[in-house]
């Protein structure tokens, strides 16, 4: 969760949503608070998009890619035509983490004060958890493009997602394990609802296997520690052949701790909340060939491209591909059903997303056309995913198995598709 990026290097091809010169005004995100563009009047009949993303806090890596392909899927909308004839309006909130809570209360309560159609975001399963009964009793659908706890499928009717849940994600990373030929497997995960959840698939993946849990079926750290001697000395004396970490930024710390106590930090294994770029954090060399598995879609290098014609200091294209497309579907959502309120869109996302079959389409301007003409859609998108099932969650998904390079960055090394159960 959640790299250059873990979506920086060897990209493979990708659908793109062609962009007219239009452009938004510049969207600020402010800490506590939220910034908007436009008018976010429910009365204007135009539809306002909040966004909540990780600006501060243990996920913050996440936020500058988030928030700007968030203004960018609101400038390419705008410019095909906009949602019912007129442009979308947007807010933006800091969602920070899950040791944050009144600040996950307060920015979701900010983005509500300005009527939002849907909620974007936020990256965390634990913030989610946090915030979705504030939105569903508002009746504002969040969308959120990073919460991947098995938990959440079917929490609440206002509840979605465009990245798959942990079921696939922890198949492919036993599987990665169990290839490599790990007979000894310590886990070091963090206490929150995304590492427990994904240790808990991983570990009934690897039952039948021949790979031995020596440390972490149980046991978690706190995700507020920043002294990792005690624990890098258990893992130590478990006398594992691979290190699984399932954490977030406490990550640098740890496997900071683990070269101080002499482990081997090129057998290690990451997740989705930490498969980011190293480089600047450790030598060379420290993470190469540790293996991680990040699910959904590769950023490839023109998607990067108008992100950074966004923001130039975007480093990290993690979640891009869902805030894209969670962006996207939520317009179409709102010009299919008439409407910009949130439960005009929460019963049409589904079937914008393909769930009720249609004509597909890859882009915003494509698909709006098919609706303008009366016909039902299958919006494609960027993701991979398949149409919202009955939990409201993806009903197929794309993991991504990467591999660290000499310079600690994640290179993409190939793909595996699944089903979400």
């Amino acid at each position: 969760m959640h790299r250059s990026s873990a979506r920086t290097a060897a990209m493979r091809a990708t659908a793109l949503v062609a962009a007219a010169a239009l452009g938004l005004s510049g969207l600020a995100a402010c800490g506590s608070g939220s910034s908007s563009s436009g008018s976010a009047s429910s009365g204007s009949g135009a539809l306002t998009l909040g966004g909540f993303f990780p600006e501060t806090g243990s996920m913050s890596f996440l936020g500058p890619d988030t928030v700007a392909t968030f203004k960018l899927a609101v400038k390419d909308i705008n410019a095909a035509g906009g949602v019912l004839g007129k442009d979308v309006n947007t807010a933006i909130a800091d969602s920070s983490d899950a040791d944050h809570a009144d600040q996950n209360t307060a920015g979701v309560q900010s983005l509500l004060a300005k009527k939002p159609g849907a909620i974007i975001g936020p990256t965390s399963s634990s913030v989610s958890k946090n915030i979705y009964k504030q939105a569903s009793g508002s009746k504002v659908p969040v969308i959120s493009v990073g919460a991947t706890s098995p938990s959440l499928s079917g929490i609440d009717p206002y509840f979605f997602r465009t990245i798959a849940p942990d079921g696939v994600q922890g198949a492919v990373m036993s599987n990665v394990i169990e290839q490599d030929g790990i007979q000894r497997l310590a886990i070091a995960v963090f206490n929150d609802e995304y590492g427990t959840g994904l240790r808990k698939v991983i570990v009934n993946s690897l039952a039948d296997s021949n790979v031995n849990v020596v440390y972490g079926e149980t046991e978690t750290f706190d995700p507020t520690e920043t002294n990792f001697s005690s624990l890098v000395t258990t893992l130590k004396a478990s006398n594992p052949d691979a290190i699984l970490v399932i954490a977030f930024d406490q990550t640098k710390a740890l496997v900071k701790e683990m070269i101080s106590q002499g482990i081997d930090t090129n057998k290690l294994y990451l997740t989705d909340g930490n498969a980011q770029d190293y480089s600047g954090d450790f030598d060379p060399g420290v993470l190469k060939g540790d293996a991680a598995t990040i699910p959904g879609a590769e950023a490839s290098d023109e998607f990067q491209k108008r992100i950074k014609a966004i923001d130039s200091s975007v480093k990290n294209f993690t979640y891009a591909a869902e805030t894209y497309d969670a962006v996207v579907l939520s317009a179409l959502a709102a010009q299919k059903g008439g409407a910009v309120d949130g439960a005009t869109i929460k019963d049409n996302l589904p079937a914008v997303s393909g769930a009720d079959g249609g004509t597909k389409c890859k882009s915003y301007k494509e698909c709006l056309a098919l609706l303008k003409g009366g016909k039902s859609i299958q919006y494609q998108g960027l993701t991979g995913i398949g149409p919202f099932n009955k939990d409201h969650d993806p009903s197929s998904a794309n993991i991504g198995v990467y591999k660290f390079d000499g310079d600690n960055k994640p290179v993409f090394d190939h793909l595996q598709s699944g089903k979400v159960a």
